[in-house]
């Protein structure tokens, strides 16, 4: 039988938070005035972290909470959350008896989205609810709906991934040049993961190749150098052309590249020779 909180005047009850950010970091927090070991991760002391919304039902209704506080543990530093590491995190909450260590959760989610006021942040969190959102028969595309790679792609992640050096970093460190690779890859649409330094775990999608230069979507850190190892995955553009030519995957092609669009009757008739 599960245990009844707050039934009694007085508990020995707190609050605990469980973070694993997309990196592979895993970080625990509790509101009591000590660390907390138990599920095998030290909870360390945040009185400052509250949550000022929990919000459960019994229905497909998503499930939706919010934690306020201040940027004072050294875990969470406003470097992290401007560069993105606790977007998409996966969050669990619940309470906790700090003398004999049991523990329910009460809320499992990810991290939506991060505001900050002053010196203070708070985390939007999404249930595992949201997935009922999704739409069970997808909307038709004209470019593949798959994620490179990804379930239905059938594509080798392993195939397109390359252990590279970055070479040179750009004056406004957006731009980096590779090296460590016997041909250049097609890294447009990919991403590039560092291996060492401040970014390392940090997952930076390849906007544009220029000129051999590969533009990410943003500016890499300052401690980031020439030398440093990173992992770079290529990318696909979702067309038909490219998925045929470059991948000889077309069987496995997620869109509908020939279905007449929604401006069909709206198109000015062409002059046929």
């Amino acid at each position: 039988m599960s245990r009844v909180w707050f039934g009694t005047a007085l508990e020995t009850v707190a609050v605990w938070w469980r973070i694993e950010r997309r990196d592979g970091v895993a970080l625990g927090f509790t509101s009591h005035d000590r660390d907390l070991i138990f599920a095998g991760l030290r909870h360390r002391t945040a009185p400052g972290m509250v949550p000022s919304a929990v919000r459960r039902t019994g229905t497909f209704e998503a499930d939706t909470a919010e934690i306020a506080g201040a940027l004072a543990h050294d875990a969470i530093g406003e470097a992290d959350l401007v560069a993105g590491r606790f977007d998409g995190a996966s969050v669990t909450m619940g309470l906790v008896d700090w003398q004999t260590l049991e523990n329910e959760t009460l809320f499992a989610g990810t991290i939506g989205s991060v505001g900050r006021e002053g010196e203070n942040f708070s985390a939007d969190l999404e249930s595992i609810k949201q997935a009922l959102a999704r739409q069970v028969v997808p909307r038709t595309s004209p470019t593949c709906r798959a994620e490179f790679c990804g379930e239905g792609c059938t594509l080798s992640a392993a195939r397109f991934s390359h252990e590279i050096v970055i070479a040179d970093i750009s004056e406004d460190r957006q731009s980096v040049l590779v090296s460590g690779m016997a041909s250049q890859p097609n890294a447009e649409f990919g991403w590039i993961r560092a291996a060492d330094g401040p970014d390392v775990g940090m997952m930076l999608r390849v906007h544009a190749v220029e000129s051999g230069w590969m533009v990410l979507e943003r500016a890499l850190s300052e401690g980031m150098a020439a030398g440093m190892r990173a992992i770079l995955r290529e990318g696909c553009d979702h067309t038909l052309a490219t998925c045929s030519a470059r991948f000889a995957n077309a069987v496995n092609f997620q869109g509908e590249p020939f279905l007449p669009g929604n401006d069909l009757l709206t198109r000015y008739p062409s002059a046929q020779g």
